[in-house]
């Protein structure tokens, strides 16, 4: 698969901008972001890409000058890349380890994860990624029914498969995505989680969840948030991130209107995780 390169550069460069931008381009299409001096290089399909959308982009505070590089990328040997540039072990909670196969130095920590880092999004280095774990880590998921929706690489499933999940459902729009969170399956000897390719019309025939994870954009999470309720059983919990504190009233505005109940927030870097809970 072919990708396009965007580099942006932030004039004045701020952090806040720049994570900001990543979510904005996320709702673009873009799957993966690294962070740079002055800015952020992001990774989108060829077939997604839409430049003249790309250049209509504006930070919603302050003044910044956002300028825009694109380059198409021939299909790479993604594991050498974030070997050589990016992807280093995490600890999460000092309970998860998230690493690759090519790592050789690593502490020891009760649960470990594999990831093969691709294209795809989640290799537990960014905010959102982090804060849905530690919900994980809070919820007792023994004998439950699991979704993760936008599964990515599929790592908060195969944590939920982990700590004890009967069934995983893994969904994502992206075919790249599927493939990745399949051999991350089998690299962490997952035998309970079925990857889809799909969007929230998927659920449309599918039994009730357990739990539902969801960590996506703000407008697909406001978009999908109905069906999520329709597909969760009375009792379950929701686990939503992807976007930023000062979105959270209005994802719980849309989590109101259709019964679900706040029980637990996190915030990191002024992103949010809510869980909610769906009592009736």
């Amino acid at each position: 698969m072919k990708y396009i390169q965007t580099i942006v550069t932030i004039t004045p460069y701020q952090q806040e901008a720049a994570d900001i931008l990543s979510a904005l381009m996320g709702g673009l299409g873009y799957e993966s972001f690294v962070d740079t001096d002055n800015g952020i290089e992001a990774y989108i399909p060829v077939a997604m890409f839409d430049e003249t959308t790309l250049q209509t982009l504006q930070i919603p505070f302050g003044e910044f000058n956002l300028s825009f590089s694109n380059t198409t990328i021939a299909d790479k040997n993604w594991n050498e890349e974030w070997e050589k540039n990016y992807f280093h072990p995490i600890a999460v909670a000092n309970q998860v380890l998230v690493r690759s196969p090519f790592h050789k130095d690593y502490p020891s920590l009760p649960t470990e994860i594999i990831i093969a880092p691709k294209m795809a999004f989640g290799t537990g280095h960014h905010a959102t990624t982090t804060m849905m774990i530690e919900h994980i880590l809070e919820v007792d998921v023994t004998g439950k029914r699991v979704l993760d929706m936008g599964c990515g690489t599929g790592i908060l499933g195969i944590l939920a498969s982990m700590r004890g999940a009967k069934e995983v459902v893994g969904i994502d729009i992206d075919q790249w995505c599927v493939d990745n969170s399949e051999e991350n399956c089998t690299l962490n000897n997952i035998q309970n989680m079925s990857i889809l390719q799909g969007t929230a019309s998927t659920l449309a025939t599918m039994d009730n969840f357990d739990l539902i994870l969801a960590n996506i954009n703000r407008n697909i999470l406001l978009e999908d948030l109905p069906t999520y309720y329709n597909r969760l059983k009375t009792g379950g919990l929701i686990i939503l991130s992807g976007f930023y504190d000062i979105d959270k009233p209005i994802i719980d505005a849309c989590a109101n209107k259709h019964l679900l109940t706040s029980v637990s927030v996190k915030e990191n870097n002024q992103w949010t995780a809510v869980a909610y809970e769906k009592v009736n």
